[in-house]
């Protein structure tokens, strides 16, 4: 029930509204059965603690109120919320499937027997909102309307209960009262009503600070005429269906009395501002018109009215009559106008200083935590639905950013900008790919950096032709020996002949002698490209290699000299497309970040309407972004134009086709030059692991020459010793028709270990008997290993790891193999193909039969008098390119 209140002012009657009542219910079982039942018991325990909180709010609401008014309002607010937090998740009606046990119960404010029961959350909402608003109400009834500070405050609050009832018009009475169970007072006709009642009391408050200002009487009038208005407006929803008797008549008369009040008050303060002006006619209609109105409400509404209200009137009703009496006598005596009809006057001018508070901030549930972990699936689908909408949004925005840079890059690399502005200044770059060329051959040493690499070359041919004269001298310095002693012994001199057994090491030597004079050539072709090219590859030894480019040049005579004007204007333009690039990348940034941050999950399950007006409403706040990405996109196609504009101007003052004509020419010329560098780089690499492996290869024949030289050595003092007691006769026929030795040639293999030769037990007391051959040399065994994978120092010892020069196939023997022998298969003994004539280690090859007679005084020739019977096919590859 709602009734008239007052204050100490005698003018400042206003109402306020009491709240509804209701009947205990219990929430907490019936919607913990709920989340046990379609979610699980666990869950419903996680959710005990919003159920609990659910229960008090239930509880507190239910009470007589004892607490503050603010106290109060923080409750109402905050069980709203709640309410719209359980609306998304507990389906609250009589199907069986959803929560059916609850049925809410709530009295009519203005008849107190009359009452609503709904198996319908929404009756709940509406209630509870009616309650918000009046509190909100009886907030601004409390205050001290006495003082200016008061009736702010007081207006504060009519303003925000006049916001209430506007969001429960709006928002939810149309669903609280569908159903057969309503009442009246939370139809959309009754929350109008009231929405235009609480901003009449607001406008009343903002009336009386003016007044209380000294506000001139137009100011004044304007506002009083406003404050008639909201009155008006809320007899006129009074006075019709379903409102029409169902308020007391005290009601209606209060605020029809209000309404003629300050219609009355409107006319009296225009009335002042009429006679400033000396329009007396109209003053004098307006205080009739005004006199009228009082006089017709005190007839109509004076039973039911406050005192305090009525005496107002009264006193307002003397005024008007003071100033009429005035204005009629002036007119009589003075202005003699005539006075116009009231109907034919126009409406009196008003001024709004209040409109209902906006509540969607105040009860936006979205942030509520409450029942956060429960999703139904429709909401889920729907926020699934809002995403690929945003997403498609992200996506089309990005293509359009993405596709304007593109195309300013593609205009400016049209334009040679900006290239052509920074070699003007002499800031000039090359191309990404080729100034990586550059810095790769600068950091291998560059051009300059190839002599220190021949003479590395050299180093190596030469340390190989050491290597290769040496083992020759060994080899042939026992051959020597062993022909002198030939020659001195005669046929008692029974060993083969050092030339038969070094057969195979000789061949490999003058085999590595003609690679080394091809090697050789290689060289010297290399030293010559070297030379010849130095000029051409000088280019790659500026450092920077952009002091090498040429630069723009201004022009030497100019007839305007505004080539620094064009130039500038340029510059600035370039600028401004930067300028329009970075602002683009900023606005992909923000976009990216408002996608990040935009979740409408708890919007959606607080959201009681259509699921796409809420996605049209959130999707809108993408609209600004989209349109500075618009803008952007056409400013940087006017620039584009301008900067083509400027550009041919800037392009016929500085002769610009001359200059990239040139500078394309040193482009070419570096190009060239990296390619020659590079050629002559391959090449000296090959050479220097050609000598590397071929050192290692050299390094192995020797020492097995000098294993087969100390074991000759040791068979030839046995063999000395044998001839010489042969000579005195010791054992001569002991020894007579004997081969001697059995002597393995120099490339045999030997199935025992080499060990010194083990003496007969007693060799005086055995004249007779044979002695048993030396054994001879048995070279160690040579691993296979792996290839290279980098290349070896030039000097040290003999590598264990040597790669096939040039990738060159092992070649078959220089000389055929006797028929009757079967040839073993090359052993690679270094896990690769061989050198060209590479036969493995000479210990491998077949035993050779003695050398005839007429042969074995013959010694070969030295190795690098021999022909060198390689040649590398002419489809090969290698350092022997010609």
């Amino acid at each position: 029930m709602a009734s008239p209140s007052s204050t100490a002012a005698t003018t400042n009657v206003m109402l306020a509204i009491f709240e509804k009542k209701t009947v205990s219910l219990d929430l907490y079982r019936p919607l913990r059965n709920y989340i046990s039942f379609n979610y699980s018991e666990r869950e419903a325990q996680n959710l005990e603690d919003d159920l609990q909180t659910i229960k008090q709010y239930r509880s507190e609401i239910e009470r007589v109120p004892a607490d503050s008014l603010p106290a109060r309002r923080d409750l109402l607010q905050n069980y709203y919320k709640a309410l719209c937090a359980i609306e998304s998740r507990f389906p609250i009606s009589p199907d069986k499937d959803h929560v059916n046990s609850v049925y809410f119960t709530w009295y009519d404010t203005f008849k107190v027997k009359q009452k609503a029961v709904q198996q319908n959350i929404h009756l709940e909402k509406a209630a509870v909102l009616f309650n918000l608003g009046a509190v909100h109400s009886q907030m601004g009834l409390s205050l001290d309307r006495s003082a200016v500070e008061g009736r702010r405050q007081a207006s504060h609050s009519f303003i925000a209960a006049a916001g209430v009832f506007a969001f429960l018009r709006d928002n939810v009475a149309m669903k609280a009262s569908m159903g057969t169970s309503t009442t009246v007072d939370m139809s959309v006709e009754c929350a109008g009503m009231l929405e235009r009642l609480m901003l009449a009391q607001a406008q009343e408050c903002v009336f009386e600070n003016t007044i209380a200002k000294g506000s001139t009487p137009g100011v004044c009038a304007k506002i009083s005429r406003q404050v008639g208005i909201y009155y008006e407006e809320a007899l006129a929803a009074l006075n019709v269906a379903p409102l029409l008797y169902h308020f007391d008549k005290g009601w209606l008369a209060h605020v029809q009395l209000k309404a003629a009040l300050f219609y009355a008050e409107a006319c009296y303060r225009y009335g002042m501002e009429l006679h400033e002006k000396e329009e007396i006619a109209e003053e004098i209609a307006r205080l009739k018109s005004g006199i009228s109105a009082l006089a017709e409400a005190k007839k109509s509404s004076s039973k039911g009215a406050a005192q305090q209200l009525l005496d107002a009137i009264n006193k307002l009703e003397a005024n008007l009559n003071q100033n009429l009496a005035r204005a009629v006598k002036e007119n009589d005596r003075v202005y003699l106008m005539r006075v116009p009809q009231a109907s034919s006057l126009l409406p009196l001018p008003a001024f709004a200083m209040v409109k209902p508070m906006p509540m969607n901030d105040v009860l936006d549930a979205s942030k509520e935590k409450m029942f956060a972990s429960l999703v139904p699936d429709n909401s889920a689908k729907a926020l699934s639905r809002y995403t690929e909408m945003v997403d498609d949004v992200i996506r089309t925005q990005a293509e359009r950013l993405q596709q304007g840079s593109e195309l300013a890059r593609v205009k400016l690399r049209e334009m040679d900008l900006p290239d052509s502005i920074l070699a003007l200044e002499g800031n000039v770059t090359l191309p990404m790919a080729l100034k990586e060329d550059v810095e790769a051959v600068q950091i291998c040493g560059g051009p300059a950096g190839l002599e220190a690499e021949l003479q590395q070359l050299n180093d190596l041919k030469r340390v190989n032709q050491e290597l290769l004269v040496q083992t020759e001298e060994l080899l042939q310095k026992e051959a020597t020996e062993d022909a002198q002693f030939r020659s001195q012994f005669g046929t008692r001199w029974t060993r083969p002949q050092s030339s038969t057994l070094t057969k195979n090491l000789q061949d490999r030597l003058n085999r590595f002698a003609g690679n080394l004079k091809q090697a050789a050539e290689s060289d010297a072709r290399i030293e010559r490209s070297v030379r010849d090219h130095a000029a051409l590859m000088s280019i790659l030894d500026h450092r920077p290699i952009e002091s090498a480019l040429p630069t723009l040049a201004r022009p030497i005579m100019s007839l305007d000299a505004n080539e620094d004007a064009i130039a500038g204007a340029l510059k600035q333009s370039l600028r401004q497309l930067e300028g329009l690039g970075a602002q683009r990348a900023g606005l992909e940034d923000m976009l990216k970040e408002m996608k990040r941050k935009d979740d409408i999950l708890p919007k959606l399950m607080t959201s009681t309407g259509s699921h796409e007006d809420l996605f049209r409403k959130e999707i809108a706040k993408y609209d600004h972004i989209c349109e500075e990405i618009s803008k952007n996109l056409e400013a940087q196609e006017q620039l584009l134009l301008q900067i083509q504009a400027q550009n041919q101007d800037f392009a016929s003052i500085f002769n610009l086709e001359d200059y990239k004509a040139s500078r394309e020419r040193t482009y070419k010329q570096i190009e060239v030059a990296i390619s020659k560098y590079q050629e002559i780089k391959e090449n000296i690499n090959e050479g220097l692991k050609f000598y590397v492996t071929l050192q290692d290869a050299i390094t192995n024949v020797k020492q097995q020459g000098s294993d087969f030289v100390m074991t000759r050595n040791m068979q030839c003092r046995e063999m000395m010793d044998d001839v010489q007691r042969q000579i005195s006769g010791l054992s001569f026929q002991e020894n007579k028709g004997s081969n001697g030795y059995n002597y393995p040639s120099a490339a045999q293999s030997h199935q025992v270990p080499r060990s010194n030769p083990q003496p007969p037990a007693d060799p005086t007391n055995i004249p007779n008997a044979v002695r048993p051959p030396t054994p001879t040399y048995q070279p160690p065994h040579q691993p296979a290993m792996p290839s290279y994978n980098q290349n070896p120092p030039p000097y040290g010892p003999p590598r264990q790891q040597p790669t096939p020069p040039y990738n060159l196939q092992a070649s078959g023997p220089p000389y055929p193999p006797p028929q009757h022998q079967q040839q073993p298969p090359p052993n690679h003994e270094y896990g690769q193909p061989a050198y060209p004539g590479w036969r493995g280690p000479y210990y491998n090859a077949p035993p050779q039969q003695p050398a005839p007679l007429q042969q074995q005084g013959s010694m070969p020739r030295p190795p690098y008098t021999v022909p060198s019977p390689y040649h590398p096919p002419p489809h090969q590859s290698g350092y022997y390119r010609q």
